[in-house]
């Protein structure tokens, strides 16, 4: 099922289910009368990641990319081989001055997003901008009250906002399929040190700037990030309270983030969603495991279980009915021979099949379409901001090695949180 099947499918101009669930759909309502329109697009900052997204906008009809802009020749050379015409800027703020510019794709370091996203809200430009979107809490809760400020379009690469699968897990959440959300358990594990080639000893922190403190937050900005939000999504609540643990364990070669975190954010109804991340073990990869009392779904893998399962297999069965006999009733912690269900569950997928590729395209091209109208979608910023502060506040956790409360100072009026700046 290819993105475009996907959204004429699901009727994303009257399909109510579906825009209940995820309502920042509705920025392809217009998308039949936009047909003839571009977006004029400034990518800054298109390293690998500037370049990825690049690569789903010269896919789209509707947009034009016309300026890029980096202070490394590489990546502007890169950039060009994709849209060649592009006008070439290495400083930010003259591609802002750009008239020919309606809209900015912002890649670059973390510790650079703030200033970049206030001065294009300040020059009138739409903004996209890469996860997370700050080094703090407070910078996030600024930009998203600059962009409201601006009235401009502002999205954040939150993409399995826009992943099929996901949409659809989180629809049959909501209609209590699974029944009452228990628990959340996230996890992303790699192997490999995450360090990036380095042409000459100067540029090290330039390139690998995720592995330093002045430029990152590590593994929680880097990828907790997708995760926590999709337990927010879920549960359509927002943690109050988290705790956590890190540490370099193994890639001991000067880094000064964590090579490992775990964190525990707490629900106010109880429930807890759990985040870990190891980079030199890649075994269980990433999930997000969301357990209901009725079932289980697993919406990176596409699939989903439900806690009745068919019956063991016959000679599971025949000994499982021999301990029935012989203690008259099974063992306080179970039949000692029946599987556990995860052995024998297979489960089913959530759209027919598992897609080949995540939402990042649907996200580009819902912005692109944001752009155009002039629209922004319902959510989509809040879902961004709480996503950026949430793996921020994890992050403070870790840190300070102590449980830490969401600011009061820092809550939108969104979901279960309330405002205090009215």
């Amino acid at each position: 099922m290819n993105r475009r099947t996907f959204i004429k499918n699901a009727g994303v101009a009257t399909g109510a289910v579906l825009l209940a669930a995820s309502p920042w759909l509705s920025a392809f309502s217009e998308s039949e009368h936009t047909k003839k329109s571009i977006a004029r697009i400034g990518v800054i900052g298109p390293g690998s990641r500037g370049q990825f997204l690049m690569s789903f906008l010269k896919k789209n009809p509707k947009t034009d990319v016309v300026a890029v802009c980096d202070v490394y020749q590489p990546s502007i050379d890169e950039a060009l081989k994709i849209y060649p015409q592009a006008k070439v800027y290495n400083d930010y703020r003259k591609l802002l001055e750009d008239k020919n510019v309606d809209a900015i794709v912002i890649a670059t370091p973390l510790n650079t997003h703030f200033d970049i996203a206030i001065d294009a809200f300040d020059a009138g430009k739409h903004v996209f901008c890469e996860k997370a979107l700050a080094m703090t809490i407070e910078d996030c809760f600024n930009m998203y009250h600059k962009h409201l400020e601006a009235g401009k379009v502002f999205f954040v690469g939150q993409q399995r906002l826009y992943d099929p699968r996901y949409i659809r897990a989180m629809e049959m959440i909501h209609a209590g399929t699974f029944g009452s959300i228990e628990a959340i358990r996230t996890f992303w594990y790699r192997n490999n040190d995450w360090r990036r080639p380095v042409p000459s000893p100067e540029l090290e922190r330039h390139i690998n700037w995720r592995l330093y403190n002045e430029y990152s937050k590590g593994l929680m900005t880097e990828l907790a990030c997708h995760q926590i939000q999709i337990g927010t999504w879920a549960l359509r609540e927002i943690p109050n309270k988290v705790m956590g643990h890190g540490a370099i364990t193994h890639w001991k070669d000067g880094r000064e983030v964590y090579d490992n975190v775990s964190c525990i954010y707490m629900f106010d109804n109880g429930v807890k969603l759990n985040f870990d991340s190891v980079i030199s073990n890649k075994f269980y990869g990433l999930e997000e495991q969301i357990l209901g009392n009725l079932g289980t779904v697993e919406p990176e893998k596409g699939k989903y279980y439900f806690e009745d399962i068919e019956p063991a297999p016959g000679f599971l069965q025949l000994i499982n009915d021999i301990e029935n006999r012989l203690f008259d009733s099974l063992p306080f912690a179970g039949t000692s021979w029946a599987p556990e269900t995860a052995n024998v569950n297979k489960g089913e997928y959530i759209i027919g099949e598992r897609p080949k590729h995540d939402g990042t395209s649907l996200n580009i091209d819902a912005f692109v379409e944001a752009v155009i109208t002039g629209k922004q979608p319902e959510n989509v910023a809040e879902e961004g901001y709480y996503a950026s502060a949430l793996c921020l506040l994890g992050h403070e956790a870790i840190v300070k090695e102590e449980i830490i409360s969401f600011p009061e100072e820092y809550k939108l009026d969104y979901l279960n949180h309330s405002s205090k700046a009215k």
